[in-house]
């Protein structure tokens, strides 16, 4: 586990900027007493990172495009469904999860267009937040099924995911 001083020599920044990547949710972090703690891994990944996503990260931002689709008709619903499953998920969330799940709350609290956002974000806040994300079952099966089917059509001449 690095300090925020650590991990800004590392990404050549400054520990301000370090500290602005942990509050954003750029870079995950753990807290012991005041201080932030970063794992060496977590900084490794964002100073290597490239935006290329990968299979799963295609996938799984272009189910988030439906489901954006279903909160744009349906934002009542499909919210308050959203807001009972982090409820569902809260008790086995663990570790750097919880604090995902408390980014999903004040996201779902407040305006409909700042959920959207998150939802299709390409950052690696956006990507942890739709592993994170309490939009399961939005999706009829049979809804997911045609999207998946449409990724699949779509993915294959594009192995890359170069947009």
């Amino acid at each position: 586990m690095l300090t925020t001083g650590e991990a800004a020599k590392i990404l050549n920044c400054t520990r301000q900027h370090v500290v602005d990547l942990c509050d954003r949710g750029d870079l995950p972090y753990t807290t012991v007493g005041t201080h932030r703690r970063i794992s060496r891994e977590n900084v490794e990944a964002l100073k290597s990172r490239t935006d290329r996503l990968s299979r799963d990260e295609r996938r799984n931002l272009w189910l988030a495009y439906v489901v954006a689709g279903t909160i744009a008709t349906e934002p009542g619903r499909t919210i308050a469904e959203a807001l009972d499953r982090l409820d569902a998920m809260r008790p086995t969330a663990r570790g750097q999860a919880k604090t995902w799940l408390d980014e999903w709350e004040r996201l779902l609290n407040g305006p409909v267009d700042r959920i959207l956002a998150a939802l299709t974000d390409r950052s690696l806040r956006g990507r942890e937040l739709r592993q994170n994300s309490p939009f399961a079952g939005a999706l009829t099966e049979e809804q997911r099924r045609m999207a998946l089917d449409e990724w699949r059509a779509h993915d294959v001449g594009n192995p890359r995911g170069r947009r």
